[in-house]
């Protein structure tokens, strides 16, 4: 994938209210852990994760969406006018229909012609959602798009830890400790053509591969499919994730470099999925990136699935992480496995 005019205008990010940290959930897991003979201080040396965020009980997924699009806009050269399309990108969605961003574009006023869908692809929802506004941009379609998304973990972390009490063996504690770094945010990125004056940050370009042999390693849904409203359950093979998708990374960082013909030392920085520590430090070493070319959010947000990629370069570049000039990566790995890298001239 090439892009001549695509540009990333600005991003718009809303953090809940409630921080959670691995010592509470730990607290509440005292049970388990006395049974598995376990030490307090398991989860954060596992993961790096110390802390992780919570909606209010009962927050509208739309809200923070919302909240997070406005933020968008009032630090964007666009009016909401110029909206060709609004993507909704979250694993978590208010329904199965309609669409949560017809929620959204509502609370934010969005013009009758805006195109309004949701896409879901596991963690690569809005760098999915990215490529596709910036397909219709390249193509004339529009001139600007928006992606947002809305991730709680409240719920599934609440109904693992119910899980975890009930069955009380390390079996299904190996299965779920992915599902305790969950964390919560919203996130709204903007994208527009080069007519817009201060455009942004040029977007290059960026390769998709998979690995769809793996798609079992990672499932979050109800019991039973549906309706939405089962019992939801989380398994993840924290390893398989971890070995396989390394090597999908490896596969595609490859082809990222050819396709955008970069030079042996870019990029200059990098921005990955927010999964840990461990899987942090293995995709580095595997592209052999320097870590000090990353910028990371997991320990005190934790996983945030759609959302953790996109607000960890919104707050890099608040914390002027990247310099003018950088060229930038956006290395995302999702369950099924899929892996999206998108290069962004900052």
């Amino acid at each position: 994938m090439r892009y001549s005019k695509v540009y990333l205008s600005s991003f718009g990010y809303e953090l809940p209210p409630n921080v959670i940290t691995s010592d509470d959930l730990e607290s509440r897991l005292t049970p388990l852990y006395e049974a598995l003979h376990f030490q307090k201080g398991q989860l954060e040396a596992l993961t790096g994760i110390r802390e992780r965020r919570y909606w209010d009980a009962g927050f509208r997924l739309s809200d923070g969406a919302t909240k997070a699009a406005e933020k968008a806009l009032e630090t964007s050269d666009i009016s909401r006018k110029d909206i060709g399309m609004l993507i909704y990108g979250g694993v978590c969605r208010e329904n199965l229909e309609p669409a949560t961003a017809c929620a959204v574009a509502n609370n934010i006023g969005l013009g009758a012609d805006t195109q309004i869908y949701d896409i879901s692809n596991a963690c690569l929802g809005v760098v999915n959602g990215m490529v596709q506004v910036a397909n219709a941009i390249e193509l004339g379609q529009i001139k600007a798009g928006m992606i947002v998304s809305c991730e709680s973990s409240r719920q599934i972390v609440e109904m693992t830890i119910d899980r975890l009490l009930t069955h009380m063996n390390m079996d299904v504690f190996k299965k779920t400790i992915a599902t305790l770094t969950g964390g919560s945010g919203a996130i709204a990125v903007i994208l527009t053509d080069d007519s817009f004056a201060g455009s942004g940050h040029k977007l290059e370009g960026g390769i998709i591969k998979n690995a769809t042999e793996h798609h079992e390693l990672c499932r979050w849904g109800p019991d039973s499919g549906v309706p939405a409203s089962a019992p939801m359950c989380m398994e993840t093979d924290s390893v398989g994730v971890l070995q396989n998708g390394v090597a999908l990374g490896i596969e595609t960082f490859s082809a990222f470099k050819s396709e955008l013909s970069l030079a042996d030392n870019d990029p200059d920085k990098i921005i990955c999925h927010q999964v840990g520590a461990a899987h942090q430090k293995a995709v580095l070493d595997a592209i052999r990136v320097p870590a000090e070319k990353d910028f990371t959010t997991f320990q005190y947000l934790g996983n945030i699935g759609t959302v953790s990629l996109p607000m960890t370069a919104a707050i890099a570049d608040e914390r002027d992480f990247f310099d003018k000039g950088d060229f930038v990566a956006f290395c995302g790995i999702g369950s099924g496995l899929n892996c999206l890298i998108l290069g962004i001239r900052w």
